[in-house]
């Protein structure tokens, strides 16, 4: 059962609206062929209800109406006129299981509870909705009051339930205890029906899934990327993956290969952001860092494992960035369609952990712009050289740039003002080169442009073209800001002119 729309939804700050709702259910079902979904908590708001309301239309209409299940309360019925309002037909229904809870937050005995339950059964009966049963911190109840839990499943075992859900509401199981408490339950009732409900807190729910497996639990609840109250639930991704690989006995239904996709769209709607690491689902797990392992895996994929990317509609990715090396490089050049030689290579490597150093994220998609890059600065010998330079923009007043340039060793400094700092830039270039009576060539187009798909981190390649007494002749520029990679266009273009100065000579 994925949990998403329900117990997900306590997530810190996460609120779905009715259509996204309607709208992830229909992926559960359809897409995902989850068994079940619970969509909602009774009488919380208007816009849960009318989720539940939408929910359960569609699912009349394919037919899974008792695949659709919303908590309800043991509240003297009120909780089942609104189901019977909102048209879904199974409750899973919210009680206490353990002493503490019973007597601390209820103030009861167990036969007063057990006797408003039964009545909460018998009136759903009446209205054909199916009934499941929560035992709220049903583990801490094993831990402290084991009697009392057995006393209520003993009175469950003679109503019209058709499953017991067992939450480890606090997240406080070991998978130890998880196997123990599951397999004495299921050998003492075994004609009963009962789903696992993990929490996250101790970072276990996986392994207490896989225990709980074992253990011969009938069920289990899930969310999709963990969601949940606090720590979260245990991952619907992590725990498909791990059952498929090392649980061969148990078959599931789940579609692996929509995992990714429904991961996406839950993070979209909720702005839970996925972390980069997170297994099967984060965006680096699928990305090998290391130049050694790309290498490994050029040879014999010496550095695969069973979880294949393409089992969850993914695909491997090789990281561009100072530990990369060649073959990083070439496996990103493969997809690309483009072949370099050894010395190219070697140099766009080189200019790759250059950029890895300063921090700089590098795609690749920014692969041919590092190629034209270095191999457009093989073309000069370097004689002039920006050594450094300021760039003020401020509101209400004029950019202004000063500018270090070194021309064949000599340091000259100039200051100007201009349209924008690219223009004040050119303006104290100008400056420079007039008081060494030389003349600049005409920029007469600047051109910049970003990988596809890129965002405002991405690399940015500035072309220019300049226009001579002689010929017309483009510089490019590559940098992470807009004004740098101009800068190192121009840098370029003034090495071009002084070189093409002393052929004439």
């Amino acid at each position: 059962m994925d949990t998403t729309l329900r117990d997900g939804e306590q997530t810190s700050g996460v609120s779905f609206s009715a259509s996204e709702k309607l709208t992830l259910a229909k992926l559960l079902l359809d897409e995902l062929n989850v068994d079940r979904i619970e969509i909602a908590s009774a009488r919380v708001s208007e816009g849960e209800f009318s989720a539940v309301q939408q929910i359960a239309e569609w699912a009349k209409t394919k037919g899974y109406i008792d695949r659709v299940e919303v908590l309800t309360f043991v509240d003297g019925g009120v909780s089942i006129d609104w189901m019977k309002k909102s048209g879904a037909k199974v409750q899973n229904l919210l009680t206490k299981g353990s002493m503490n809870h019973l007597t601390h937050q209820l103030k009861k005995t167990p036969e007063q509870h057990f006797k408003e339950i039964g009545n909460t059964i018998a009136a759903a009966a009446e209205e054909a909705i199916t009934t499941n049963v929560y035992l709220e911190d049903w583990s801490n109840g094993m831990r402290s009051s084991k009697e009392y839990v057995f006393q209520f499943l003993d009175f469950l075992s003679t109503q019209p339930v058709k499953r017991v859900l067992l939450p480890d509401t606090l997240g406080i199981l070991t998978y130890n205890e998880t196997y123990d408490y599951i397999s004495e339950i299921v050998q003492r009732y075994p004609k009963m029906h009962f789903d696992f409900h993990g929490h996250n807190d101790y970072d276990l729910s996986v392994s207490n899934v896989m225990e709980a497996l074992k253990a011969g639990c009938h069920g289990l609840h899930l969310t999709v990327n963990g969601m949940g109250e606090r720590a979260g639930n245990a991952p619907m991704a992590s725990a498909i993956a791990v059952i498929n690989d090392f649980m061969p006995e148990i078959e599931v239904g789940v579609n692996e290969s929509s995992l990714y996709k429904v991961s996406k769209l839950v993070s979209a709607f909720t702005g839970f952001g996925i972390p980069a690491n997170k297994p099967i689902v984060g965006d680096n797990v699928f990305t090998q860092t290391a130049g050694i392992h790309a290498d490994g895996d050029s040879k014999k994929n010496l550095y695969f494992n069973d979880l294949m990317p393409e089992r969850f509609g993914r695909k491997r990715k090789y990281a561009l960035g100072k530990t990369s090396g060649k073959a990083n490089i070439q496996k990103n050049l493969q997809e690309l369609g483009l072949t370099l030689n050894d010395d190219e290579l070697k140099k766009v490597t080189a200019r790759i952990i250059e950029l890895g150093d300063k921090k700089e994220k590098v795609t690749k998609e920014d692969l041919p712009y590092i190629i034209s890059d270095v191999l457009d600065s093989d073309t000069y010998h370097q004689k002039v050289f920006v050594k450094s330079y300021v760039l003020t923009h401020s509101k209400g007043l004029k950019p202004s740039t000063t500018l270090a340039l070194e021309i064949n060793g000599e340091l000259i400094e100039e200051h100007a003002q201009g349209d924008g700092q690219y223009d004040a830039f050119m303006n104290a270039l100008r400056k420079v080169y007039k008081s060494k009576k030389m003349e600049l060539p005409v920029l007469i187009d600047y051109a910049v442009r970003i990988p596809p798909g890129s965002n405002s981190d991405a690399l940015c390649e500035t072309i220019i073209t300049w226009k001579s007494d002689e010929k017309e002749f483009i510089s490019r520029g590559l940098d992470s800001d807009q004004t740098v990679s101009a800068i190192k266009a121009t840098e370029k273009m003034l090495n071009i002119i002084i070189q093409e100065k002393h052929k004439q000579f």
